[in-house]
C-alpha cells in the first residue's frame, strides 16, 4: 500500500510549495519597494501590498491543499468531493504554472512543478472513490438487512 506514503509526501511538498511562494513574494515586495517600482503608474505602495497579499493567499491556499492529502493520509479514506475538487484545481493550476514556467524560468522549475503535479495527481489516483459495485459499506448494509416479505 503506497496510498499513505504518497500522500504523507504530497503534503508535505506542498506545505514547503507554500512557504517558498510566500517567501518569493517577499522578496518580490520587498524589492518593489527599495526600488520604488511602478506598474503603468500604479503606486508602489499598492505594489508592494498587493504582492504581499498574493503570497499570503497563495500560501495559505497551498497550505490548506497540503491539508487535504495529510488528512487523507491520517485517515487512510478517500476525500470528500469538495477536496477532490479542490486537489483536482490545485493540480490545474500547477499544469498551467508548469507550461509558463518553461519559458519565463526555466526547465528546473517545469520540472518542479511537473512532480508536485503528478504527486497530487496520484494522491488522487490511488484514493480514488469506489463505485456503487465495489463499495465495501454499502454491500455490507446490504446483506444485513431484513429479507423482505
Amino acid at each position: 500500500m503506497l496510498r499513505r506514503p504518497v500522500a504523507f509526501v504530497t503534503a508535505v511538498v506542498l506545505f514547503v510549495e507554500a512557504v517558498g511562494i510566500v517567501l518569493v513574494n517577499g522578496v518580490l515586495a520587498t524589492v518593489a519597494g527599495n526600488q520604488s517600482m511602478s506598474l503603468a503608474g500604479m503606486d508602489p505602495d499598492a505594489m508592494v501590498t498587493g504582492t504581499w497579499v498574493m503570497g499570503g493567499v497563495s500560501g495559505v491556499l497551498l497550505v490548506l491543499c497540503g491539508v487535504i492529502p495529510l488528512v487523507a493520509g491520517i485517515r487512510d479514506r478517500s476525500p470528500g468531493r469538495v477536496a477532490r475538487i479542490a486537489l483536482i484545481a490545485c493540480a490545474v493550476v500547477h499544469g498551467v504554472l508548469g507550461a509558463l514556467a518553461v519559458g519565463l524560468i526555466g526547465w528546473a522549475a517545469f520540472a518542479f512543478l511537473m512532480a508536485v503535479l503528478a504527486l497530487i495527481v496520484l494522491t488522487l489516483v490511488m484514493y480514488e472513490r469506489a463505485g456503487p459495485a465495489g463499495d465495501g459499506a454499502a454491500t455490507a448494509g446490504a446483506e444485513g438487512a431484513p429479507a423482505a416479505v
